[in-house]
């Protein structure tokens, strides 16, 4: 059975997003990195889920939820900088505020759903949300009070949801897709 993650998509990440027109259109790829600058999509394997998760005014939004169907540098990519000026993935430009300038930065292919930023995840489900990592031990997110997230912290980085969490999350995003 796959399994799901959660992404943290910065406030820049996502103006950078809207101020290109991307709002409704479908990501290609996302990129993973080796420096705290970008997630390490480390666990994750073609097939797998990645949910893009934005905080604004302290609520959670998905803005995507990707398929990964690639994590190799494709043709798509175009041809790899010469030197350290030149455009990381030059045939994917529309796409590099998603993290292409990042350190280390490689290629993670996908399959997605529209950019949007108008799904909330319910406070309800919020404070429940769990994650487990590799040893199987869970945890929810840290400070949620009132259906709000008033810090951001537990949620930086690439985490693996339980089933459970995965679950709601889908339905959340099919429910807003319909």
């Amino acid at each position: 059975m796959p399994d799901a993650f959660t992404v943290l998509w910065t406030h820049d990440v996502c103006r950078a997003l809207r101020q290109a027109g991307r709002t409704g259109q479908r990501p290609l790829l996302a990129f993973s990195g080796v420096h705290t600058s970008l997630p390490t999509w480390s666990g994750a394997r073609v097939g797998d889920e990645a949910y893009a998760v934005q905080v604004n005014r302290r609520i959670v939004h998905v803005v995507s939820r990707m398929r990964i169907t690639g994590p190799e540098r494709g043709e798509c990519c175009g041809a790899a900088p010469g030197n350290w000026n030149e455009p990381a993935f030059p045939g994917h430009d529309d796409w590099s505020m998603l993290g292409a300038g990042g350190c280390g930065a490689r290629p993670v292919h996908v399959e997605a759903t529209p950019v949007r930023f108008d799904v909330p995840i319910p406070g309800d489900l919020l404070a429940h949300l769990t994650w487990r990592n590799r040893r199987g031990r869970t945890r929810q997110l840290k400070y949620v009070a009132d259906g709000l997230l008033e810090r951001s912290i537990s949620l930086q980085g690439f985490y693996r949801l339980t089933p459970e969490s995965a679950n709601e999350l889908a339905r959340i995003v099919d429910t807003a897709a319909a």
